[in-house]
């Protein structure tokens, strides 16, 4: 493929003579080849392992010291900024937005307007969707569903089947567990009103 054909078919190439160690193989850091929300032409965006870890569709972006590898996706108009990390068959879609040193893999799954942010961790096969937001050191693992308005953070732990949904807040510093493997959350929660359900 010619560097003309290239150019009018993709928005990014991978720059493979700047490539690092990430995760378990090498990532290269990735040039915008047209002008988008990202910049101009010739930006530098952050890190991938392969093309496929980057949709050349719709707006999406790897931005910073970002590192999407093994073969995890990152699509729509979904952005991973700061130094965050999605990895295994994670995928981070639509208006998304994971960053900081947030971590996603293993088959999670974030999308709709959702942001995953700061020392957050999301992982097995999780879902975030809708406009919920985990951040903080939260971490939302197993079959875990995080969704609608709701928000987990502060060192709250969301696991096995639970299903956070609506306007709900899920925090505490001294870590929040919700154990239940069928638990529907909808109503505001910190340590003191979790200790019955413990």
């Amino acid at each position: 493929m010619s560097d003309a054909t290239e150019k009018a078919a993709n928005k990014f190439k991978l720059r493979k003579d700047l490539d690092i160690v990430g995760g378990f193989a090498p990532v290269y850091r990735i040039e915008a080849l047209i002008d988008g929300p990202w910049g101009k032409a010739g930006t530098l965006g952050g890190w991938v392992e392969k093309e496929s870890n980057l949709s050349q569709e719709g707006d999406c972006w790897v931005y910073g010291d970002t590192q999407v590898y093994g073969d995890a996706l990152v699509s729509g108009d979904a952005r991973v900024y700061g130094a965050a990390q999605v990895s295994g068959y994670a995928q981070v879609c639509d208006n998304a937005i994971v960053s900081g040193y947030a971590f996603v893999y293993d088959n999670a799954r974030i999308s709709g307007t959702t942001w995953v942010y700061d020392y957050a961790v999301v992982y097995g096969d999780a879902r975030v969707s809708g406009n919920a937001q985990v951040y903080g050191n939260a971490r939302v693992y197993g079959a875990a569903c995080v969704c609608e308005n709701a928000l987990v953070y502060g060192y709250a732990l969301i696991y096995d089947n639970a299903i956070v949904s609506g306007n709900v807040r899920v925090y505490d510093a001294n870590s929040v567990r919700v154990l239940s493997t069928d638990i529907k959350i909808n109503e505001t929660l910190s340590k003191s009103k979790m200790e019955g359900r413990k």
